[in-house]
């Protein structure tokens, strides 16, 4: 059963307003957003993956969530199975800890299991944060909206392919897909001018047909206006397919937000190290369109990653 098949199950459970109809990635409670991630051994993380990282992984990848609502962490509870000496437990923990201290985000809570011998692991945490003013859901974009990126793609993917090549693989790709940055000071930047809003982490053009879905448009995205880091380039190269792959490949942690036409980015207060990149428009219709400089570009078969069933 695919991912979205189960969350229209839901949809006829969550009825609370809170809940926004499940179209968004957070629940909004008066000033509270809440959201809740689970990250698993072998789908999220290798197995071989220092615990410190899956650890730092499971709080960022809760705070970008807070950081596509533009909201400010306020406490996390966290979900914690145990299994072994404890020694890798204690490596997780740690970095857990360099993660809430980095982001002011206080551990408030939770629950532990044990796990019998040679079972996954599976982890979660739930993220509160606080919101001053307007929380941009996936819905509310409209027809002339510009689409633009916070953030670039295919680092965290490019990184994940290096390590199953090889698990001593080091560099900045794999960094950044062991320890992605949550951007929180972009998305509070963000949040007030936006009409749609949320984080990418399945893949660039899925998550971009789910908020043009949500918002009742259809999105046309341009692949060679695309944020790549030097990194990416230097290991995948920039042409076309590789490009694809940067769009696909999921695990990103960058912010797309929809901003009405007009919108100057320029005049939003913005972190001065933050990547603002227009890379598209939403339109009326329905699906998605890709184009670069040759032409249209046909669609890929996967557009990222869909959880499900076999």
């Amino acid at each position: 059963m695919r991912e979205s098949e189960i969350l229209q199950r839901l949809r006829a459970i969550a009825t609370d307003p809170a809940a926004r109809g499940l179209l968004d990635d957070a629940a909004v409670l008066g000033d509270l957003v809440l959201t809740h991630d689970t990250i698993a051994e072998g789908v999220h993380y290798l197995p071989d993956d220092p615990p410190a990282s899956v650890g730092w992984k499971l709080a960022a990848v809760n705070l970008s969530d807070l950081a596509a609502k533009g909201a400010a962490p306020a406490g996390a509870l966290l979900s914690l199975t145990i299994r072994g000496d404890g020694e890798w437990e204690s490596g997780f923990l740690d970095g857990l800890a360099a993660a809430c201290e980095s982001y002011d985000l206080p551990l408030i809570g939770g629950d532990t299991i044990a796990l019998p011998a040679g079972a996954p692991r599976v982890l979660g945490l739930t993220a509160l944060g606080r919101t001053a003013g307007p929380v941009p859901a996936r819905y509310g974009g409209e027809p002339g909206d510009s689409l633009w990126l916070a953030g670039t793609v295919g680092d965290s993917a490019a990184g994940l392919h290096l390590l199953q090549d090889d698990p001593r693989t080091t560099g900045p790709l794999v960094d950044i897909f062991r320890r992605p940055v949550p951007l929180l000071a972009a998305g509070r930047a963000l949040a007030p001018a936006a009409s749609a809003m949320m984080d990418v982490s399945d893949g660039l053009l899925l998550d971009c047909a789910r908020l043009a879905e949500a918002s009742g448009c259809g999105a046309e995205i341009d692949l060679d206006a695309l944020p790549l880091s030097r990194a990416f380039v230097a290991e995948r190269g920039a042409g076309r397919s590789a490009r694809l792959f940067a769009a696909t490949g999921g695990d990103d942690y960058a912010l797309l937000a929809a901003l009405p036409a007009g919108t100057d980015p320029s005049t939003l207060c913005l972190p001065i190290e933050a990547t603002l990149t227009r890379i598209g428009s939403l339109v009326a219709g329905s699906g998605i369109a890709l184009s670069d400089g040759k032409g249209s570009v046909p669609l890929p078969e996967h557009l990222g990653h869909e959880h499900r069933t076999s």
